[in-house]
């Protein structure tokens, strides 16, 4: 027991040390200490006992819209994962993912223009993501590289910095924005959502390619994901406030190097507003935790399904 409030304790520590390094290049976070025992013990002790089941490798879905706080979540459940309960967490992003900026513009050209722009699925290598997923899960578990890209360059990194992954880890934490959407209807496409849709989809193209991947290939790879944690923001003009905020971190980290101006930024979020608004719709009830996040950005309530 003494070892226990000792670990509980540490886990404490490295929390409140994370957010703080975080809060140099963000908004100051709110009710550290109640955050940590009311969302992050709770959730952290629920995928403890789920891996005890059968100590097989677990594969946690985390989803929410842009600057919903994915990043920043996933590593602080790492940190009391690793510390609390011994548990050997990778953590990665369905981002690291994106096709190359030569493929993406290839794809531009063969399909319609809008898939020169990274975000929705089919712009992401899923063939590469699956057999990432799968190699995690194997039994027999031979040392791989998850790819790395960076946003300021629009393009992913040289392989000398993707992420070795040496040991078979007990739980790998997936996130991104649209980790775990699920395809709408075709009939449901016509209607354009925003001025991108309406103005450069004119004969949904792109729609129905985007749509088409979620039904099949993301279908698959979200098949392989235990256990979903779904963040539920206010509502989609948060996503664009929370962007902003975003791209003002990227800034101070990203040495000079090319990041989006408001207009811009406001154009990127309309490439990822219908499947967010179907998310927000629909997938509440469908992840294993979701955890609405208020107005001011704070994790507001929980709910395990």
């Amino acid at each position: 027991m003494i070892e226990k409030i000792s670990d509980f304790s540490r886990a404490k520590e490295k929390y409140l040390q994370f957010i703080k390094s975080q809060e140099v290049l963000s908004e100051p976070f709110r009710d550290k200490l109640g955050q940590f025992n009311n969302f992050y013990i709770p959730i952290s002790k629920m995928i403890y006992k789920n891996y005890l089941k059968n100590k097989k490798t677990r594969i946690i879905g985390l989803s929410g819209g842009q600057g919903s706080g994915k990043s920043t979540i996933s590593q602080l459940l790492k940190i009391i994962l690793k510390i609390q309960f011994n548990l050997e967490t990778v953590v990665f992003s369905i981002d690291d993912f994106y096709k190359t900026r030569k493929e993406r513009k290839k794809m531009s050209k063969k399909i319609n223009h809008l898939f020169s722009t990274r975000g929705v699925p089919g712009t992401h290598d899923s063939k590469l993501l699956y057999e990432c997923l799968k190699n995690l899960k194997k039994k027999s578990f031979k040392k791989f590289l998850i790819p790395k890209f960076d946003k300021s360059m629009d393009d992913r990194c040289l392989k000398k910095k993707w992420i070795k992954v040496s040991k078979k880890p007990d739980l790998v934490i997936f996130e991104g924005w649209c980790v775990g959407a699920k395809y709408q209807k075709n009939a449901s496409l016509k209607k354009p959502i925003n001025e991108l849709e309406k103005f450069e989809d004119k004969n949904l193209v792109w729609r129905k390619k985007v749509n088409n991947e979620l039904k099949n290939m993301y279908k698959k790879i979200f098949l392989l994901i235990d256990d979903l944690i779904f963040l539920k923001v206010p509502s989609f003009r948060h996503v664009f406030k929370w962007r902003l905020l975003q791209e003002r971190k990227l800034k101070k980290i990203s040495k000079g190097k090319k990041v989006m101006n408001n207009k811009e930024i406001k154009k990127f979020i309309m490439f990822y507003e219908r499947i967010t608004r179907n998310m927000i719709k629909t997938l509440g009830s469908q992840a294993k935790i979701l955890i609405n996040i208020d107005a001011k950005h704070r994790l507001k309530s929980i709910k395990f399904n």
